[in-house]
């Protein structure tokens, strides 16, 4: 019987009194691949933030990685427990060698300095990564060397679960092809997979254990990678029918273009 990996009973966060995970519940084995779809605003993102231990949010509800609970630890404690983070949107910092990032990363989760130089120089031999380890984390990288440079870093750290946020997003097809291509590399027995998209391209090249479905907060429905070929065909309305789930309502005013942009990145 497999392990699990991760475990989320009744996960609800919220922020400014604005409710956006409604009872979240999800187990992903180990060795498994889980892929979360949902339109805008149904709280992927969210739930990648509140997995990871994002401050700012009001969280209740249990989260578990390999059987220990990580809901009341801070971000780096939940990396030390095992979870990993590969950001939708990669940031940048000028004057730290990704190199030396990596080392200390890894030193800091207990792996000894030389065996940490060992996977660093043969994830990056293996990922097409030897030219950037000199550079500074990120720097003047395209969109999809930022993505595959996150999967990297996933590689040589060996995280028990792999929390993907998006990781095809604004990336080209072949951009695409190349990162899920190293995140397929990366499948074993010792580690589980969660991933967040918004697209099913990926999934020609990432084939997903179980897809589940999110909606206003929650998981609606789950199954097979069959469920992608549904939103593929008929969208999320589809879904909605199927399941006798009522549309969104309207917006109550006219939108506006401020309606369309915020002073953060993430999306709910």
């Amino acid at each position: 019987m497999s392990r699990t990996a991760l475990r989320v009973r009744d996960l609800q966060a919220s922020i400014g009194g604005l409710a956006i995970l409604k009872g979240v519940d999800l187990e992903v084995p180990f060795g498994e691949v889980h892929a979360i779809m949902g339109p805008n605003g149904s709280g992927k993102s969210t739930l990648c933030h509140v997995l990871a231990g994002k401050p700012g949010y009001e969280v209740s509800g249990a989260v578990a990685v390999d059987g220990v609970s990580i809901v009341d630890l801070d971000v780096h404690e939940r990396a030390r427990a095992g979870l990993f983070q590969a950001l939708q949107y990669p940031v940048s910092i000028p004057g730290l060698d990704l190199a030396v990032l990596l080392e200390e990363a890894a030193v800091s989760l207990g792996v000894g300095p030389e065996e940490a130089r060992e996977r660093i120089a043969t994830q990056a031999r293996r990922l097409g990564m030897e030219r950037f380890l000199g550079r500074s984390v990120n720097g003047d990288l395209s969109g999809g060397e930022k993505k595959r440079s996150e999967v990297f870093q996933l590689a040589v750290l060996e995280p028990r679960v792999m929390v993907l946020d998006e990781i095809d997003s604004g990336l080209d097809i072949d951009s695409v092809r190349e990162v899920a291509g190293a995140v397929e590399e990366m499948r074993s027995d010792e580690v589980a997979v969660l991933m967040i998209t918004h697209y099913s391209r990926i999934l020609n090249y990432i084939r997903p254990d179980r897809v589940h479905i999110m909606m206003d907060g929650a998981i609606v429905d789950s199954g097979g990678p069959e469920i992608a070929d549904e939103l593929e065909d008929g969208g999320y309305s589809a879904v909605r029918s199927r399941l006798g789930i009522a549309a969104p309502k309207a917006p109550s005013k006219t939108a506006t273009v401020s309606d369309f942009f915020t002073d953060t990145p993430f999306d709910l």
